[in-house]
Protein backbone atom coordinates (compact mmCIF):
# COMPACT_ATOMS: atom_id res chain seq x y z
CA UNK A 1 0.00 0.00 0.00
CA UNK A 2 1.53 3.30 -1.10
CA UNK A 3 0.38 6.69 -2.31
CA UNK A 4 -1.07 9.96 -1.08
CA UNK A 5 -4.45 10.17 0.59
CA UNK A 6 -6.09 13.58 0.14
CA UNK A 7 -7.79 13.76 3.53
CA UNK A 8 -10.34 16.33 4.68
CA UNK A 9 -9.22 17.19 8.21
CA UNK A 10 -12.19 18.10 10.41
CA UNK A 11 -12.20 20.87 12.99
CA UNK A 12 -11.34 19.75 16.50
CA UNK A 13 -8.66 17.24 15.50
CA UNK A 14 -4.92 17.76 15.28
CA UNK A 15 -3.00 16.55 12.23
CA UNK A 16 -1.37 13.95 14.50
CA UNK A 17 -4.84 12.78 15.62
CA UNK A 18 -5.71 12.10 11.98
CA UNK A 19 -2.52 10.08 11.41
CA UNK A 20 -3.12 8.09 14.62
CA UNK A 21 -6.68 7.24 13.57
CA UNK A 22 -5.65 6.30 10.02
CA UNK A 23 -2.87 4.08 11.33
CA UNK A 24 -5.50 2.09 13.22
CA UNK A 25 -8.00 2.02 10.33
CA UNK A 26 -5.43 0.97 7.73
CA UNK A 27 -3.30 -1.16 10.08
CA UNK A 28 -0.05 0.28 8.77
CA UNK A 29 2.93 1.96 10.44
CA UNK A 30 4.53 3.86 7.57
CA UNK A 31 2.27 6.90 7.37
CA UNK A 32 2.67 10.64 7.96
CA UNK A 33 1.03 14.01 7.33
CA UNK A 34 2.43 16.86 5.25
CA UNK A 35 2.35 19.89 7.52
CA UNK A 36 0.40 20.70 10.64
CA UNK A 37 -3.04 22.27 10.44
CA UNK A 38 -4.27 23.94 13.63
CA UNK A 39 -7.03 21.96 15.39
CA UNK A 40 -9.69 24.60 14.59
CA UNK A 41 -8.73 24.70 10.90
CA UNK A 42 -10.33 22.20 8.54
CA UNK A 43 -9.57 21.27 4.96
CA UNK A 44 -6.93 19.61 2.79
CA UNK A 45 -4.37 17.47 4.64
CA UNK A 46 -2.45 15.16 2.27
CA UNK A 47 -1.42 11.96 4.06
CA UNK A 48 1.59 10.01 2.76
CA UNK A 49 1.45 6.22 2.95
CA UNK A 50 4.25 3.70 2.41
CA UNK A 51 6.95 4.81 -0.03
CA UNK A 52 5.09 8.11 -0.47
CA UNK A 53 6.41 9.23 2.95
CA UNK A 54 9.64 9.98 1.07
CA UNK A 55 7.97 12.94 -0.66
CA UNK A 56 6.10 14.37 2.35
CA UNK A 57 8.50 17.30 2.67
CA UNK A 58 7.96 18.29 -0.97
CA UNK A 59 4.20 18.57 -0.41
CA UNK A 60 4.88 20.55 2.77
CA UNK A 61 7.19 22.90 0.84
CA UNK A 62 4.67 23.53 -1.95
CA UNK A 63 2.24 26.45 -2.04
CA UNK A 64 -1.07 26.38 -0.19
CA UNK A 65 -4.46 28.03 -0.62
CA UNK A 66 -7.06 28.92 2.01
CA UNK A 67 -10.45 30.50 2.42
CA UNK A 68 -10.92 32.35 5.67
CA UNK A 69 -12.69 35.09 7.55
CA UNK A 70 -11.19 38.05 9.38
CA UNK A 71 -12.88 39.94 12.21
CA UNK A 72 -11.88 43.59 12.49
CA UNK A 73 -12.34 45.18 15.91
CA UNK A 74 -10.74 42.70 18.33
CA UNK A 75 -7.39 40.92 18.72
CA UNK A 76 -6.69 37.68 20.61
CA UNK A 77 -3.73 35.96 22.24
CA UNK A 78 -3.68 33.25 19.56
CA UNK A 79 -4.58 35.53 16.63
CA UNK A 80 -7.64 33.35 15.99
CA UNK A 81 -11.07 32.83 17.56
CA UNK A 82 -9.79 30.34 20.17
CA UNK A 83 -7.74 32.86 22.14
CA UNK A 84 -8.56 35.37 24.83
CA UNK A 85 -9.37 38.91 23.68
CA UNK A 86 -6.42 41.20 24.39
CA UNK A 87 -7.51 44.33 22.49
CA UNK A 88 -10.85 45.74 21.40
CA UNK A 89 -11.70 48.88 19.49
CA UNK A 90 -15.10 49.66 18.03
CA UNK A 91 -14.83 50.25 14.30
CA UNK A 92 -15.95 53.87 14.22
CA UNK A 93 -15.66 54.35 10.48
CA UNK A 94 -16.90 52.63 7.37
CA UNK A 95 -14.74 51.27 4.56
CA UNK A 96 -15.58 51.23 0.88
CA UNK A 97 -15.05 48.14 -1.22
CA UNK A 98 -12.16 49.89 -2.96
CA UNK A 99 -10.46 50.58 0.39
CA UNK A 100 -10.71 46.91 1.36
CA UNK A 101 -9.41 45.82 -2.05
CA UNK A 102 -6.51 48.29 -1.81
CA UNK A 103 -5.63 46.90 1.62
CA UNK A 104 -5.60 43.34 0.28
CA UNK A 105 -3.48 44.45 -2.67
CA UNK A 106 -0.95 46.03 -0.27
CA UNK A 107 -0.49 42.62 1.38
CA UNK A 108 0.07 40.77 -1.91
CA UNK A 109 3.60 39.75 -2.90
CA UNK A 110 6.57 39.28 -0.54
CA UNK A 111 5.66 40.29 3.03
CA UNK A 112 7.45 40.01 6.37
CA UNK A 113 5.69 38.15 9.17
CA UNK A 114 6.55 37.51 12.80
CA UNK A 115 5.22 34.07 13.85
CA UNK A 116 2.56 34.21 16.59
CA UNK A 117 3.51 33.13 20.12
CA UNK A 118 1.01 30.28 19.81
CA UNK A 119 2.87 28.50 17.00
CA UNK A 120 5.19 25.52 16.56
CA UNK A 121 8.23 27.60 15.58
CA UNK A 122 11.24 26.71 17.74
CA UNK A 123 13.30 29.33 19.59
CA UNK A 124 16.29 28.06 21.59
CA UNK A 125 15.09 24.48 21.14
CA UNK A 126 11.63 25.13 22.52
CA UNK A 127 8.38 25.67 20.64
CA UNK A 128 6.81 29.11 20.93
CA UNK A 129 3.50 27.75 22.20
CA UNK A 130 5.36 26.20 25.15
CA UNK A 131 6.65 29.64 26.14
CA UNK A 132 3.17 31.14 25.57
CA UNK A 133 1.51 28.62 27.88
CA UNK A 134 3.95 29.63 30.61
CA UNK A 135 3.17 33.30 30.05
CA UNK A 136 6.65 33.98 28.67
CA UNK A 137 7.07 36.17 25.60
CA UNK A 138 10.32 35.72 23.65
CA UNK A 139 11.82 37.47 20.68
CA UNK A 140 10.63 35.77 17.52
CA UNK A 141 12.51 35.64 14.21
CA UNK A 142 10.68 37.39 11.38
CA UNK A 143 10.42 35.65 8.02
CA UNK A 144 9.66 36.67 4.47
CA UNK A 145 6.79 34.81 2.81
CA UNK A 146 4.96 35.34 -0.46
CA UNK A 147 1.26 36.03 -0.92
CA UNK A 148 0.60 35.02 -4.53
CA UNK A 149 -3.00 36.20 -4.54
CA UNK A 150 -5.45 37.65 -2.00
CA UNK A 151 -9.09 37.95 -3.04
CA UNK A 152 -12.16 39.40 -1.35
CA UNK A 153 -15.06 36.92 -1.08
CA UNK A 154 -17.71 39.49 -0.22
CA UNK A 155 -19.91 41.50 -2.59
CA UNK A 156 -20.65 44.46 -0.28
CA UNK A 157 -19.83 47.96 -1.44
CA UNK A 158 -19.67 49.41 2.11
CA UNK A 159 -18.23 47.69 5.20
CA UNK A 160 -19.55 49.21 8.43
CA UNK A 161 -20.36 48.30 12.03
CA UNK A 162 -18.64 48.16 15.42
CA UNK A 163 -17.12 44.86 14.30
CA UNK A 164 -16.53 44.08 10.62
CA UNK A 165 -16.15 40.61 9.19
CA UNK A 166 -15.38 39.55 5.63
CA UNK A 167 -14.20 36.40 3.89
CA UNK A 168 -11.10 36.13 1.73
CA UNK A 169 -9.21 33.62 -0.42
CA UNK A 170 -5.43 33.48 -0.27
CA UNK A 171 -2.75 31.57 -2.18
CA UNK A 172 0.63 31.65 -0.45
CA UNK A 173 4.07 30.14 0.02
CA UNK A 174 5.21 27.70 2.67
CA UNK A 175 5.50 29.17 6.16
CA UNK A 176 2.74 31.76 5.83
CA UNK A 177 0.65 32.28 8.96
CA UNK A 178 -2.89 33.15 7.87
CA UNK A 179 -3.70 34.13 11.47
CA UNK A 180 -0.93 36.71 11.30
CA UNK A 181 -2.10 37.82 7.86
CA UNK A 182 -5.53 38.54 9.37
CA UNK A 183 -3.88 40.65 12.10
CA UNK A 184 -1.93 42.51 9.41
CA UNK A 185 -5.21 43.25 7.59
CA UNK A 186 -6.48 44.93 10.73
CA UNK A 187 -3.25 46.89 11.15
CA UNK A 188 -3.58 48.19 7.59
CA UNK A 189 -7.10 49.40 8.41
CA UNK A 190 -6.10 50.83 11.80
CA UNK A 191 -7.89 48.35 14.08
CA UNK A 192 -7.15 45.18 16.07
CA UNK A 193 -8.15 42.01 14.21
CA UNK A 194 -8.06 38.23 14.32
CA UNK A 195 -8.79 35.29 12.05
CA UNK A 196 -12.27 34.00 12.88
CA UNK A 197 -12.44 31.03 10.48
CA UNK A 198 -10.13 29.13 8.12
CA UNK A 199 -10.30 26.24 5.65
CA UNK A 200 -7.34 24.98 3.63
CA UNK A 201 -8.55 24.46 0.07
CA UNK A 202 -5.30 23.42 -1.65
CA UNK A 203 -1.97 21.82 -0.71
CA UNK A 204 0.47 21.28 -3.60
CA UNK A 205 -1.71 19.73 -6.35
CA UNK A 206 -4.39 18.39 -3.98
CA UNK A 207 -7.69 20.26 -3.77
CA UNK A 208 -10.71 20.24 -1.52
CA UNK A 209 -12.94 18.62 -4.16
CA UNK A 210 -10.94 15.37 -4.17
CA UNK A 211 -10.62 14.96 -0.40
CA UNK A 212 -12.27 12.17 1.58
CA UNK A 213 -13.27 12.11 5.24
CA UNK A 214 -12.11 9.67 7.89
CA UNK A 215 -15.57 8.07 7.83
CA UNK A 216 -15.31 7.55 4.06
CA UNK A 217 -11.87 5.96 4.50
CA UNK A 218 -13.32 3.48 6.99
CA UNK A 219 -16.12 2.64 4.57
CA UNK A 220 -13.71 2.17 1.65
CA UNK A 221 -11.47 -0.10 3.70
CA UNK A 222 -14.49 -2.23 4.60
CA UNK A 223 -15.63 -2.62 0.99
CA UNK A 224 -12.13 -3.02 -0.47
CA UNK A 225 -12.03 0.18 -2.54
CA UNK A 226 -9.53 2.21 -0.52
CA UNK A 227 -6.76 1.94 -3.11
CA UNK A 228 -9.00 3.81 -5.58
CA UNK A 229 -8.61 7.06 -3.64
CA UNK A 230 -4.81 6.93 -3.28
CA UNK A 231 -2.97 9.36 -5.54
CA UNK A 232 0.45 8.47 -7.04
CA UNK A 233 3.72 9.92 -5.77
CA UNK A 234 4.17 11.67 -9.12
CA UNK A 235 1.07 13.81 -8.50
CA UNK A 236 2.61 15.24 -5.34
CA UNK A 237 5.67 16.33 -7.35
CA UNK A 238 3.78 17.72 -10.36
CA UNK A 239 4.67 21.34 -9.51
CA UNK A 240 8.43 20.66 -9.85
CA UNK A 241 10.47 20.76 -13.10
CA UNK A 242 11.14 17.35 -14.69
CA UNK A 243 13.84 15.52 -16.61
CA UNK A 244 12.72 12.46 -18.58
CA UNK A 245 15.45 9.82 -19.04
CA UNK A 246 15.86 6.49 -20.88
CA UNK A 247 15.97 3.04 -19.27
CA UNK A 248 19.77 2.79 -19.42
CA UNK A 249 20.22 6.03 -17.50
CA UNK A 250 17.43 5.01 -15.11
CA UNK A 251 19.58 2.23 -13.69
CA UNK A 252 22.35 4.73 -12.94
CA UNK A 253 19.87 7.12 -11.30
CA UNK A 254 18.61 4.33 -9.03
CA UNK A 255 22.21 3.91 -7.87
CA UNK A 256 22.68 7.63 -7.18
CA UNK A 257 24.69 8.68 -10.24
CA UNK A 258 25.69 12.33 -10.77
CA UNK A 259 24.13 13.74 -13.97
CA UNK A 260 24.90 16.68 -16.28
CA UNK A 261 22.40 19.52 -16.05
CA UNK A 262 20.50 19.67 -19.36
CA UNK A 263 20.16 22.94 -21.24
CA UNK A 264 16.51 23.54 -20.29
CA UNK A 265 17.39 23.34 -16.59
CA UNK A 266 20.57 25.45 -16.59
CA UNK A 267 19.00 28.19 -14.47
CA UNK A 268 16.91 26.03 -12.18
CA UNK A 269 17.02 26.27 -8.41
CA UNK A 270 15.59 23.73 -6.03
CA UNK A 271 14.60 20.17 -6.83
CA UNK A 272 14.12 18.42 -10.19
CA UNK A 273 12.12 15.21 -10.64
CA UNK A 274 13.90 12.51 -12.67
CA UNK A 275 11.25 10.47 -14.50
CA UNK A 276 11.12 7.52 -16.88
CA UNK A 277 9.45 7.81 -20.27
CA UNK A 278 6.41 6.14 -18.68
CA UNK A 279 6.15 8.98 -16.12
CA UNK A 280 7.53 7.07 -13.13
CA UNK A 281 9.40 9.32 -10.66
CA UNK A 282 12.76 7.73 -9.80
CA UNK A 283 14.54 10.43 -7.82
CA UNK A 284 14.84 14.09 -6.93
CA UNK A 285 18.02 15.90 -7.93
CA UNK A 286 19.47 19.35 -7.29
CA UNK A 287 22.52 21.28 -8.50
CA UNK A 288 25.83 19.86 -7.26
CA UNK A 289 27.31 22.28 -4.68
CA UNK A 290 30.90 21.71 -5.82
CA UNK A 291 30.68 20.74 -9.49
CA UNK A 292 29.19 23.33 -11.90
CA UNK A 293 26.95 21.93 -14.67
CA UNK A 294 26.30 18.74 -12.70
CA UNK A 295 23.46 17.71 -10.41
CA UNK A 296 23.38 15.12 -7.66
CA UNK A 297 20.61 13.04 -6.09
CA UNK A 298 18.74 14.67 -3.23
CA UNK A 299 16.48 11.68 -2.66
CA UNK A 300 16.20 8.36 -4.53
CA UNK A 301 12.56 7.26 -4.58
CA UNK A 302 12.94 3.93 -6.34
CA UNK A 303 16.06 1.79 -6.30
CA UNK A 304 14.34 -1.54 -6.90
CA UNK A 305 15.04 -3.54 -10.03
Amino acid sequence: MEGILPLFKPKGMTSHDCVFKLRKILRIKRIGHTGTLDPEVDGVLPICIGRATKVAEYITNAGKAYEGQVTIGSATTTEDATGEIIAEKAVDKSFTRQEILAMLHSLTGPITQTPPMYSAVKVNGKRLYEYARQGIEVERPSRTVTIYSLELLDDREIFAGESIQFRFRVSCSKGTYIRTLAVMMGEQLGFPAHMSMLTRTQAASFGLEECVTLAQVEEMVENGTFSDVLRPIEEALSYLPKLVINDKLAERVKNGAVLPIPAHLQNFTGSVVIETAEGLALALYRAHPLKPDLMKPEKVLRNDA
